[in-house]
């Protein structure tokens, strides 16, 4: 079986497809800026995942499993908000929401799926 990556440069692939599961990196806000509410990011987020799942042939209502990354948990509530607001019921994955310092300090949430293609 074939490996296909999506949208790489010389430290990672957005996307991994293989054996018929898309494999998404942890996604931030692109279009974050510092002091944005995390709910937005999350939003945002979101988008950029349906958008990468869109390429792989696939879509929210496949996802697998979800790991969400908050720099605070003190966000728990609004990141779930904008969680609640987009997943499928028809499709909920296992999750799991730490906390965690990320990459940048613009960002409060990073979210990683993995969705059935």
């Amino acid at each position: 079986m074939s490996i296909q990556r999506i949208d790489s440069n010389n430290r990672m692939s957005q996307l991994v497809i293989y054996n018929g599961i898309a494999y998404l990196a942890g996604q931030v806000d692109e279009t974050s800026v510092i002091g944005r509410p995390a709910g937005e990011q999350t939003a945002n987020i979101l988008k950029q995942i349906d958008a990468y799942l869109a390429k792989a042939g696939t879509d929210k209502t496949k996802l697998l499993t979800t790991t969400i990354y908050l720099a605070d948990m003190a966000d728990f509530a609004a990141m779930n908000a904008a969680w609640e607001a987009w997943v499928s019921p028809q499709g909920l994955p296992t999750r799991a929401t730490v906390e965690a310092k990320l990459a940048s300090p613009e960002y409060t949430v990073e979210i990683v799926v993995s969705a059935a293609i």
